[in-house]
């Protein structure tokens, strides 16, 4: 049986913070687009019940957007913050 695979390969410098935990989302102070962040750098927390679980970036580079509002529920593996490498 022959399958045929389709797609496209794309070689962006751009990477995506996700979220560790679900709860309710507080940035950093200072992580606004255009910041620059570093690898470990915190750039906000979750806040769930009894636990706040901190969202620290794996990735250095350029804060291009925050994906959600302070405040939003957050679901684990969501994306948070949108940065391009440096």
């Amino acid at each position: 049986m022959r399958v045929d695979l389709y797609g496209e390969l794309l070689s962006v410098p751009e990477a995506m913070v996700i979220s560790p935990s679900a709860g309710s989302f507080r940035p950093e102070e200072g992580a606004s687009p255009g910041a620059l962040v570093t690898v470990g750098q915190l750039i906000g927390t979750v806040h769930g019940p009894r636990t706040e679980t901190p969202i620290c970036s794996p990735f250095a580079g350029e804060l291009v957007r925050m994906l959600v509002w302070p405040s939003e529920r957050l679901r684990p593996g969501q994306g948070v913050a949108w940065l391009r490498f440096r």
